[in-house]
């Protein structure tokens, strides 16, 4: 575990590699924590990068944030501080579910200062609004409507004391099949406080205008690679399979068959791979 002092927050981390080696930023999502890259962390660092994975704010023992403070602005702004503090031109950037929101974030307002960026499961805004906004997928909004319980439910005030409950339910759920017993009880030691419950649902709350098409994370600017389960129970595949031209030019666009929500815990090893294959592509 290393500390990071940020701009606003001060950020406790996993870390794997030599320092001074090639920065592989990792950001995890929601319900997760940084254990989630304990497949990845180490792989990256057998092939010569610095794989950091830090506690995202109000996930401790990372520190809390001012509760008006969990907009993905706030989360691309921390992003932008880390590699300011840790890395050069030749950092990469990798994030699941938030940390992918917060991927495409930086990919909107601040294209090219990571070389290259590969997100997991969240696609970026413009394929929400282009899926729930396009006639021919009223199948897939409405499925994905319902799907999406979960956000609604985040905004009534004291769901939070609840989550020692929901949060087991969403990993059944999201990734069916897959023994997250580990990784619950990251989540639930991470989210231990109330406090620190409360700025984990803050991320919903503080985002409601995510997806219009003014917000400043809406069109990103620079190629990712978009990595997504076909069997995912929190977001369909289909959102960005059926409005490709939502991902940016010269992305890469991969849904792997019989994994969920978190592909990467499922199958670590294809998963890696077509990551590092990623990651690795712009070196000689």
């Amino acid at each position: 575990m290393i500390d990071i002092v940020g701009n606003t927050i001060d950020f406790r981390a996993l870390a794997w590699g030599r320092p001074g080696d090639r920065l592989a930023l990792l950001l995890h999502g929601y319900p997760d924590t940084a254990y989630t890259w304990r497949h990845l962390g180490p792989e990256l660092a057998a092939r010569g990068y610095r794989a950091v994975a830090p506690f995202t704010r109000g996930y401790a023992p990372t520190g809390l944030a001012p509760d008006d403070s969990y907009r993905v602005a706030d989360l691309v702004a921390d992003t932008l501080a880390l590699h300011d503090r840790l890395g050069d031109e030749r950092a990469v950037l990798v994030g699941h579910d938030w940390g992918a929101l917060t991927a495409w974030g930086v990919a909107a307002t601040a294209p090219g200062r990571f070389a290259r960026v590969a997100a997991l499961a969240v696609p970026p805004p413009a394929a929400f609004r282009a899926s729930l906004t396009d006639r021919r997928q009223l199948r897939v909004s409405l499925r994905q409507i319902r799907m999406s319980w979960y956000v609604g439910y985040n905004q009534v005030p004291g769901s939070e004391r609840l989550l020692p409950r929901v949060i087991p339910a969403l990993w059944r759920d999201w990734s069916p099949g897959y023994d997250a017993g580990e990784d619950v009880q990251h989540v639930l030691a991470a989210l231990a406080r109330p406090e620190h419950r409360r700025a984990a649902l803050r991320y919903y709350r503080s985002n409601l205008g995510l997806l219009r098409a003014d917000s400043p994370t809406a069109a990103a600017q620079q190629p990712a690679l978009y990595l997504h389960g076909a069997q995912d129970g929190c977001l369909q595949a289909a959102l960005v399979q059926a409005h490709p031209e939502t991902l940016p030019a010269g992305s890469r666009h991969l849904v792997l068959p019989a994994l969920g929500h978190f592909l990467h815990l499922e199958d670590p090893a294809l998963v890696n791979r077509h990551i590092v294959d990623w990651l690795d592509a712009d070196l000689p």
